[in-house]
């Protein structure tokens, strides 16, 4: 499953330095219905491109959506930080 959509980077309020990205509901619900085996945390794996950087990691479920936590790497790399607004491609692997 690929999903496209542009998101917002916010500092998670609980520890500084953190920045993650909201997938959209109507993606996460789609994310959400697939049959997957269980995860720590309801993790799904996923390979993510922004910009001309592109990596594997997890999205995490925070109540009706899931969450994406960038890197801090990816952060300097693309010039982008908390307040922008970026444009992601995910693949998902679960499901």
């Amino acid at each position: 499953m690929r999903i496209r959509f542009e998101a917002e980077i916010y500092e998670w309020a609980a520890r500084r330095n953190w920045f993650f990205v909201d997938v959209p509901p109507e993606p996460s619900a789609d994310i959400s219905d697939q049959p997957r085996m269980p995860r720590g945390f309801g993790a799904v794996k996923v390979t993510v491109s922004l910009g001309g950087s592109t990596w594997s990691t997890s999205i995490f479920p925070s109540g009706e959506v899931y969450v994406l936590p960038l890197k801090q790497a990816v952060l300097r790399a693309e010039s982008v930080g908390e307040g922008d607004t970026v444009e992601v491609s995910l693949d998902v692997h679960d499901g």
